[in-house]
């Protein structure tokens, strides 16, 4: 859990390498959906391009559908849900009918302006997915994917406006799961402007001690 662009992506990915666990991510979801331009992709395109929180109805049935496979039995990972207290709630009533829960909820603490400058300066290459950043993490190539050759791309959600209303979306309705969880004893907390190694290193910590 954390604001957008707080490296939730990054460290979910260590974390199911470390422990053999899928990554459910609503956002992965999302856009896989939207690319393929199915029913779900053209329902949701809106609301994420101007930096919105897509419906709780349809994060729940979209989550809890991937729940439900097999791969899911062992464990897994939530990256970026639930974001609010109702999709909390619900969460919680849902895992409850598959007989699972909860072990632990990671936040990833990070200054808002660090934020901005993160997200604002991510480049992708729409070819083959690679991700770039102009100050932190260049292309050899420039503007030119150093991997493929394709040209890098400011994704919408990515443009200060868009993470300006993200970040505020995130502490109108996304905050108070801090509390939420800090109340169930589940809740986690590492400073996200660590290096990623470090980060890692605390998460696992964590983890471990949940156990």
């Amino acid at each position: 859990m954390g604001p957008p662009g707080a490296g939730k992506g990054t460290q979910s990915r260590n974390i199911i390498e470390k422990y053999n666990i899928p990554q459910i991510s609503s956002g992965d979801i999302f856009r896989a959906n939207i690319k393929q331009k199915t029913a779900l992709g053209q329902s949701i395109s809106g609301y994420l391009e101007e930096g919105l929180l897509v419906p709780d109805e349809i994060v729940i049935e979209t989550i809890m559908q991937r729940l439900k496979e097999d791969d899911c039995k062992k464990g897994f990972l939530l990256d970026g849900f639930p974001r609010t207290v109702a999709q909390a709630d619900a969460l919680g009533k849902e895992l409850m009918k598959l007989d699972s829960n909860l072990n632990k909820v990671i936040l990833l603490r990070v200054d808002f302006e660090e934020l901005k400058k993160r997200i604002v300066g991510r480049r992708v290459c729409p070819k083959c997915g690679a991700s770039f950043h102009i100050s932190f993490n260049p292309s050899e190539k420039g503007d030119l994917c150093d991997r493929c050759g394709g040209d890098l791309i400011q994704r919408k959600d990515d443009t200060e406006e868009t993470v300006d209303k993200r970040i505020q979306v995130y502490i109108d309705q996304t905050r108070p799961l801090v509390e939420y969880y800090k109340n169930k004893d589940l809740l986690g907390i590492v400073n996200g402007l660590q290096s990623i190694d470090e980060v890692f290193t605390c998460i696992v910590d964590i983890l471990e001690r949940s156990k």
